[in-house]
C-alpha cells in the first residue's frame, strides 16, 4: 500500500476544479480515493464520470458510490418513476452532459434512460460495482457516513453509507477510527452557512465544501498518522448559492 491517501468528494460536474485538484496527484505515493458524487448540478458531469472510470482502471484509484451515482443509476432502471426527483436533485445536467442540451424536454424519460444505456454501457457497469467504503489504516472514507448506533459499523447499510446525514453527525463515534465523508457540505456542518473549511467533530473529518453553490473542493492528504496537507480550491464562477 501507498504511504498516503489522497481524497476527493462531491466534485458535482465540475471538471476544471476536479482537473486542479488532480495537478497534486502523485500516483507513486499516493492512494487516490474518490469518494461519490461526481456528477449532477454541474454542468460536465459526462468527463467527470469518465475521469473516475479511467483513473481506478489505469492509477489504481478507488471510486465510492454516493448518493448522486445512485439516484443516476435508479433513474436509469425506472425512468418513468425517478425523473421528477432526479431533476429536482441536478440530474438534469448529467443527462444534457451525456446526450445534449435540451434533451430533458425533448425526450420521454423512458427514451433518456434507453439512449443513455445504448451509448455508455461500460460507463453503467462501472458504476454499480462501485464500492460503499473504504478502510486504510485508522480511518474510514465514505460518502455520507456509517451508522454508529451499530455495534460494528460494517453493519451499516447501503442506504446509510450513502445518505445519511444528523445520526451520524450527532452520535459518538466509537469506532477507534477516523471517518472521512463527504455528502453534507461543510458551510452545514459548521452551522453559519459560510464557512467552507474542512469540519472536525469527534474523529469525522467533512471534507465537502460545496463547490458547485460557489463554495470549494478540497483534496486532503493522509498519511498513517495524520492529515498531512488540504488543498482547496474556490469556485470562482459565481457567488454562494445553496440550492438544495
Amino acid at each position: 500500500m501507498k504511504p498516503y491517501v489522497y481524497v476527493i468528494s462531491d466534485i458535482h460536474g465540475k471538471y476544471d476544479l476536479f482537473k486542479k485538484l488532480l495537478e497534486h496527484f502523485d500516483p507513486s505515493i499516493h492512494q487516490l480515493v474518490l469518494i461519490g458524487d461526481l456528477n449532477d448540478r454541474g454542468p460536465n458531469s459526462k468527463e467527470c464520470f469518465l475521469l473516475g472510470k479511467e483513473l481506478v482502471e489505469k492509477q489504481g484509484a478507488i471510486y465510492l458510490r454516493g448518493n448522486h451515482e445512485e439516484y443516476f443509476l435508479q433513474f436509469l432502471l425506472a425512468p418513468e418513476d425517478w425523473l421528477p426527483s432526479y431533476i429536482r436533485n441536478g440530474g438534469k445536467d448529467t443527462i444534457n452532459s451525456l446526450l445534449h442540451p435540451g434533451a430533458t424536454q425533448e425526450y420521454s424519460p423512458t427514451e433518456i434512460s434507453l439512449m443513455i444505456r445504448s451509448y455508455y454501457p461500460e460507463l453503467i457497469e462501472f458504476l454499480v460495482h462501485r464500492p460503499l467504503y473504504f478502510e486504510w489504516e485508522k480511518y474510514i472514507f465514505v460518502h455520507a457516513g456509517v451508522d454508529l448506533a451499530k455495534k460494528d459499523w460494517h453493519d451499516t447499510s447501503d442506504h446509510d453509507f450513502i445518505w445519511i446525514r444528523e445520526p451520524f453527525h450527532e452520535q459518538k463515534n466509537n469506532t477507534g477510527k477516523i471517518i472521512v465523508f463527504g455528502h453534507t457540505i461543510t458551510p452545514m456542518l459548521h452551522q453559519d452557512m459560510q464557512t467552507t473549511d474542512l469540519w472536525f467533530s469527534d474523529g469525522k473529518i467533512g471534507i465537502d465544501g460545496g463547490a458547485v453553490f460557489g463554495g470549494s473542493v478540497h483534496g486532503v492528504i493522509f498519511d498513517k498518522e495524520k492529515l498531512v496537507q488540504d488543498i482547496e480550491y474556490q469556485n470562482t464562477e459565481g457567488p454562494w448559492q445553496p440550492d438544495f
